[in-house]
């Protein structure tokens, strides 16, 4: 019975602590977000995101049923994707860095873990913390390049004339086309959120306790940018 028990008893010494910080931070998520969420059923408003998506969906509604406003629309949505354009560069330079850290993993290991006074040392480990953080930054491009899609057919639904919205309204309705706008939108809410969870990936390539410390600060953060009334 014992020697059945060695093998998960040694398991649980070597990989222990970042198994109980990644535990702990993933009850810490699931319990921001179900606090935050209950909160918005309450008070929609309360939340920047329901903020924004109105704000885009009356901008849609508003360019789309008046007259001369195809300047601006463009101006403005080609703004709009000139974001996640920058955020998909700046996320790809991040694969391929991360791709590269995944091959120094004897040489790094070593002088990464000076700080690491609770964690696992092990190489496997190490390549598990690298893996999730390319991971990370490939949900972000995912979402910044799925964003710049949608923006790119709002861009011509937008101007397309009335008379063609009536003939088409099942499927160029303002609110259909406010929809996608929202849907980008929220594709972006979803690249930018993958990097700042990247804060605490990468600072558990230094420890468990690292990735504990800096989950706790981002959500710090995110709950004050995730409120209207008190957002930044």
């Amino acid at each position: 019975m014992n020697s059945g028990l060695s093998p998960i008893a040694n398991w649980f010494q070597e990989f222990g602590a970042d198994a109980i910080a990644v535990v702990f931070n993933i009850m810490l998520l699931a319990w921001y977000y179900a606090v935050h969420r209950a909160r918005v059923r309450r008070d929609p408003a309360y939340s920047i995101h329901f903020v924004n998506e109105l704000s885009r969906r009356i901008w849609v509604e508003h360019v789309m049923g008046k007259d001369g406003t195809d300047v601006m629309a463009v101006q403005t949505l080609r703004n709009f994707i000139m974001y996640p354009i920058l955020m998909i560069s700046t996320t790809t330079l991040l694969i391929i860095g991360t791709l590269t850290l995944s091959g120094q993993t004897e040489n790094i290991s070593r002088t990464w873990h000076v700080l690491n006074f609770a964690g696992s040392h092990s190489a496997a480990l190490w390549i598990t913390k690298v893996i999730s953080l390319l991971a990370d930054f490939l949900v972000a491009f995912f979402a910044y390049a799925m964003a710049i899609r949608l923006a790119n057919h709002v861009l011509f639904m937008v101007n397309v004339p009335k008379e063609f919205q009536l003939a088409h309204e099942e499927v160029l309705a303002p609110e259909l086309v406010a929809k996608r706008l929202n849907m980008a939108g929220k594709l972006l809410a979803i690249g930018l959120r993958a990097l700042f969870f990247a804060i605490p990936l990468v600072f558990w390539l230094f420890g468990p306790i690292f990735l504990v410390l800096a989950t706790i600060g981002v959500l710090g953060v995110l709950a004050r940018m995730d409120r209207y009334r008190s957002g930044i």
